[in-house]
């Protein structure tokens, strides 16, 4: 039916072409098969696929046959893919800085409350934050009523929230920004507030959409295993089915240990965006530790399973906040950059430090972050002294090295050369992130690292070969970029 009204002969090139205009397209596609609106009054397209729509089609009844032919060959593979999140979400949540802090009339500039969340938004929008990329204004917990409305819907706190979460989600979205809530699949939430049961699910995601909502956490406190089996799943479905692209984070391997068999993670990419993998972040050294340790000890199980669209979350950025240093906030950048974290930080905008600013608002750090391939980074050296060396490799046949200290005594002048973390024959051009220095290496040039306690030191590679990504998955053996044949450049914008 698809195909109607094309020669017989055309038709088998048609079917090809569409396929392969839709490969492009499906980043872009959202389930929209519950629009009760006529799809392609909906449908995002991109400008290759105006342009074949344009040439193959003679007027509209053609250029709608496109559209719904794609949609209808993509359906079976791609009904699981919202098309977000191809990068790591990136934005400001509030639960580590502010917890659940209730008390607006005491604290009436920092309590959970809509002018929280509308300062925040304004320094996205104001302070050069959105065209980084941090889009996110993301509600932890503690933001709603402790009763459900007549019709059994959540809702929003009527004190710290008067106008209630749509006025909240537009003032975001006429900012360009994007709201991210809160949930629990329990009784209740972690902090006692009315949780997301099973027979819930499908009236929560709606009410989530009817708000326009962009993202949402579901948490797992007050629940157990089997509900949390039966739960994560639907709530996937659920949200999907209201036909609004609200990017998903799982809390569910965090409550199953993290690891399989508990936690499979094949599944998780099914039906997340994003999932937190283990206990919540504090604002502390040791706490980004105990996440790093966790991440990188177990990083064969973890490196396979993230990618476009599916990512593992090692909790907020608490850079700018009071537990870190200036080397310790430049580590938890570089190593999060490294993992293909999200990058949700938790602090105060409106007091945050010059330092701690330019930190987070490192373009190379955050393009590092942000790599369309979406490759998570590994240890590749643990060395005696207390250094560690990381690998992520990147598009463009690029490459970042963090060179990390886990010393306190003084800055470790660390010595080693390309060649022997397995970079093969050529000329590399190097970029460190944070000095924003130049300089070119030859893979058997040894080489010297100054790097201080608890710091890091964090280069762009240009490549002159091309990354073998087989190699990079096999069992974690990789120990630096092999298979190289192509020359790259540094980015002339970081130049």
């Amino acid at each position: 039916m698809c195909l109607e009204g094309l020669e017989p002969a055309s038709r088998g090139v048609y079917y090809i072409v569409l396929k392969a205009v839709w490969s492009l397209e499906k980043s872009r596609f959202v389930d929209l098969r519950s629009r009760k609106e006529p799809v392609f009054l909906h449908l995002p397209l991109s400008s290759s696929f105006q342009k074949l729509s344009e040439s193959l089609a003679v007027n509209f009844r053609m250029r709608l046959a496109v559209v719904v032919c794609a949609l209808a060959l993509s359906a079976a593979t791609f009904a699981l893919d919202n098309g977000l999140m191809r990068t790591p979400p990136m934005g400001w949540l509030a639960w580590e800085r502010f917890r659940c802090d209730i008390d607006c009339e005491h604290d009436p500039k920092n309590c959970i409350s809509e002018n929280l969340f509308i300062d925040m938004a304004d320094r996205l929008s104001e302070d050069g934050w959105r065209e980084l990329g941090y889009v996110y204004i993301n509600i932890d917990d503690c933001w709603s009523s402790m009763d459900r409305d007549k019709q059994g819907r959540l809702q929003a706190d009527p004190k710290r929230f008067p106008g209630g979460i749509p006025k909240l989600s537009r003032y975001l979205h006429d900012r360009g920004l994007k709201l991210g809530i809160y949930g629990d699949m329990g009784t209740h939430t972690c902090g006692g507030y009315p949780g997301t049961t099973l027979d819930k699910i499908e009236l929560d995601a709606q009410t989530f959409a009817d708000w326009e909502v962009d993202m949402f956490k579901f948490d797992g406190c007050y629940s157990n295993a089997t509900e949390q089996e039966q739960g994560y799943p639907r709530m996937s479905k659920a949200l999907n089915a209201t036909g609004r692209p609200i990017g998903y984070s799982c809390s569910w391997p965090a409550y199953q240990g993290g690891l399989p068999p508990k936690v499979n993670y094949t599944q998780l990419g099914e039906i997340c965006n994003l999932w937190r993998n283990y206990g919540d972040i504090q604002d502390s050294w040791d706490s980004i530790m105990n996440i790093a340790n966790w991440f990188f000890e177990n990083q064969d199980v973890l490196v396979p399973a993230a990618g476009p669209g599916r990512w593992n979350d090692p909790d907020m950025l608490v850079i700018g906040d009071f537990g870190l240093s200036m080397d310790q906030s430049r580590a938890q950048m570089a190593l999060w950059a490294i993992m293909a974290a999200p990058l949700f930080m938790s602090n105060d905008l409106r007091t945050i430090s010059s330092g701690a600013r330019a930190i987070l608002q490192n373009k190379m750090a955050i393009s590092i972050n942000q790599d369309p391939m979406g490759v998570q980074g590994r240890r590749i050296v643990k060395e005696k002294s207390g250094i560690e060396v990381f690998l992520r490799p990147l598009s463009k046949n690029a490459s970042a090295l963090v060179f990390f200290s886990r010393r306190n005594d003084m800055p470790y002048r660390y010595q080693t050369s390309l060649s022997k973390l397995n970079y093969t024959t050529g000329s590399y051009k190097i970029y460190d992130v944070f000095t924003e220095k130049t300089t070119a290496l030859k893979d058997s040039t040894d080489f010297v690292v100054s790097v201080n306690p608890t710091g890091v030191v964090m280069w762009y590679v240009s490549a002159p070969a091309k990354l073998s990504l087989r190699q990079f998955y096999a069992g974690g053996k990789l120990r630096g970029p092999a298979d190289y044949r192509h020359d790259n450049a540094i980015p002339p914008s970081f130049l």
